[in-house]
């Protein structure tokens, strides 16, 4: 990548960022090692007040390794893991690492419906799960792979200060306890009671290769239809290379604010993993809360953050409400959705330091482009491909046809982070990763001559809601089902700083007296997670259709725009 006639946004780039990375040929594993080499008494991580250092981290993932190893769990297995953020989180992902075994990344509020059907595609051996979740599982566990389920008390990662106060006879931690704790199920193990007898992992034990799976990480795609996405160890390398060649974060300094899920490819990569390649201290929280963040910020002050518009907007409300200094944050990440030029310049104001937008998907594990760390980034633009990265912009109907200069076409990415492909699906796979290793975003963009790539739409239908992706079809197979409902379509229209709101548009069956929205998001309240929930209804005499019979969705959202009822 020397060309930047052939590449014009390397002449783009920030001072100091390579053209190319090298990455090199290894696991994620031995970069922690690393760290803990390095850092031994640095603070690796923060939850709720209770801290962990590097060596302190690494004795619990050795430990927690040798359990799993008892367990059966071998080189390329899958162990399920669906944990919202905490400490336990992230001794399990490095745990399954070492063993060789491959993490699959669930969401811990989906239906048992949902990880059903995740846990029979990936064939995991073994479920580690947040107690409310293990239970979900248990009910499913008899047509799954899952041998042992092992359920985790959010409650037991707390400092013993935090532990006393939940044990008082008070409503405060009664509705505390009701909210981190819940019924794991008759047949789950409890996690720290198994690992506690554990022997810890044999040093010598077998390290897996640069090009083992480290992850599969469940995506709708284009399609809606879940499929699994096989990440090797080598392009989750190489992504936290680059993101550090571009963000250029220092070693054994930074503080980083993790408040993305960790179940979710972007704050895996950008929060759990990149601040063990750097040897920053995590602070990690279980959900995003400004309050709680500000409490933190006063504490250890962050120094980057990664997140999603509506966390920005909230936490710089707040602090500019509350008079909080957020200077010490010198860089943040934005992705997912689109940043207002309000929240952008409001949360620069207030830290001093840079607001990067930048884009990516599951398949790039997860970032291929962004905004260059310097004046010189473009609010409202993806930006720049990452280091190692090309794009083409295609024609979407054809994809083998460049399109014009300076017109819209498809992106297509290639780069040391894409996947692999997608799990025991081949014919998805190959329509997906082109010839020479090319990958379709299915975004339609425009490229300028300094090299910078704007969305110009979605050839996806999938709605993007505070961050979170919906997938239009699964909403509707519940809905469907739903009695009074004869056929529905469901699409996502503007909704300020949450990006989208989900609309179900529902034709009601024959011999139906009406529907409500209250017993529409009844229906589906234990059936998707809740925030695919339908936040508004419109009731429609029919759906548009194309000539094969489809249900035209764009054509959908149109109407819903133009309605009155929104």
């Amino acid at each position: 990548m020397t060309l930047t006639s052939d590449r014009p946004w390397l002449a783009s780039y920030a001072e100091g960022v390579p053209a190319v990375i090298e990455v090199p040929d290894e696991p994620l594993t031995a970069g922690l090692a690393r760290t803990v080499a390095r850092h031994p008494d640095r603070v690796a991580l923060v939850f709720e007040g209770k801290t962990t250092t590097y060596r302190e981290l690494a004795h619990e993932i050795d430990r927690a390794s040798g359990a799993l190893h008892g367990l059966g769990v071998r080189a390329g297995d899958r162990v399920a893991i669906a944990l919202p953020n905490c400490h336990t989180h992230a001794v399990a992902f490095w745990a399954v690492l070492r063993l060789g075994a491959v993490v699959v990344e669930h969401n811990p509020t989906y239906a048992a419906s949902e990880l059903e059907h995740q846990l029979v595609d990936s064939g995991a051996v073994v479920a580690i799960c947040w107690e409310p979740t293990a239970a979900r599982v248990v009910e499913v566990q008899a047509r799954t792979a899952v041998r042992t389920v092992l359920a985790v008390a959010r409650t037991r990662d707390l400092p013993a200060i935090k532990r006393f106060a939940l044990s008082l006879p008070v409503a405060k931690a009664r509705t505390l306890r009701a909210e981190l704790r819940g019924d794991a199920g008759p047949t789950a193990l409890d996690w720290r009671r198994f690992i506690a007898r554990a022997t810890p992992l044999a040093q010598d034990h077998p390290q897996p290769g640069a090009d083992d799976i480290a992850l599969i990480q469940y995506t709708g795609g284009t399609t809606g239809t879940p499929k699994g996405a096989v990440i090797t160890h080598r392009s989750l390398v190489a992504n936290v290379i680059q993101d550090n060649a571009w963000a250029q974060l220092r070693d054994g300094e930074e503080t980083l604010f993790g408040a993305l899920p960790f179940f979710h490819a972007f704050g895996l990569t950008l929060c759990l993993l990149y601040a063990a390649h750097i040897g920053a201290t995590l602070i990690a929280f279980g959900k995003f809360d400004p309050e709680a963040m500000l409490k933190a910020q006063r504490r250890r002050p962050a120094t980057f953050m990664p997140g999603v518009a509506p966390m920005f907007d909230r936490l710089a409300r707040l602090a500019e409400e509350r008079h909080a200094d957020l200077s010490s944050i010198r860089i943040a990440f934005a992705g997912a959705m689109p940043i207002s030029k309000e929240a952008a310049d409001r949360w620069e104001r207030l830290t001093g330091g840079l607001l990067i937008e930048g884009y990516g998907m599951t398949e790039t594990s997860p970032i291929a482009l962004g905004n260059p760390c310097s004046k010189d980034r473009r609010p409202g633009a993806l930006g720049l491909p990452w280091p190692s990265t090309d794009i083409r912009i295609v024609d979407p109907d054809d994809p083998s046809k460049d399109a014009p200069e300076g017109e819209r076409g498809e992106l297509l990415l290639r780069g040391p982070q894409v996947f692999r492909g997608y799990w025991n699906r081949p014919e998805d796979t190959a329509d997906q990763l082109l010839p020479g290793g090319w990958l379709r975003t299915g975004d339609v963009v425009t490229m300028d001559t300094a090299g910078f790539v704007t969305l110009v739409d979605r050839i996806k239908e999938m709605i993007v809601t505070g961050g979170y992706k919906v997938y239009p079809s699964q909403v509707e197979d519940q809905l469907r089902r739903m009695p009074g409902v004869a056929d529905v379509a469901v699409v996502g229209v503007p909704h300020g700083d949450m990006g989208e709101t989900v609309v179900a548009a529902v034709v009601l069956d024959a011999g139906s007296t009406g529907l409500d929205l209250a017993a529409v998001r009844a229906w589906c309240e234990n059936r998707v997670a809740r925030y695919a929930l339908p936040r508004q209804l419109v009731i429609v005499a029919d759906l548009p259709r194309s000539q094969i019979g489809k249900v035209m969705r764009r054509v959908v959202r149109e109407q819903v725009l133009t309605s009155s009822a929104v």
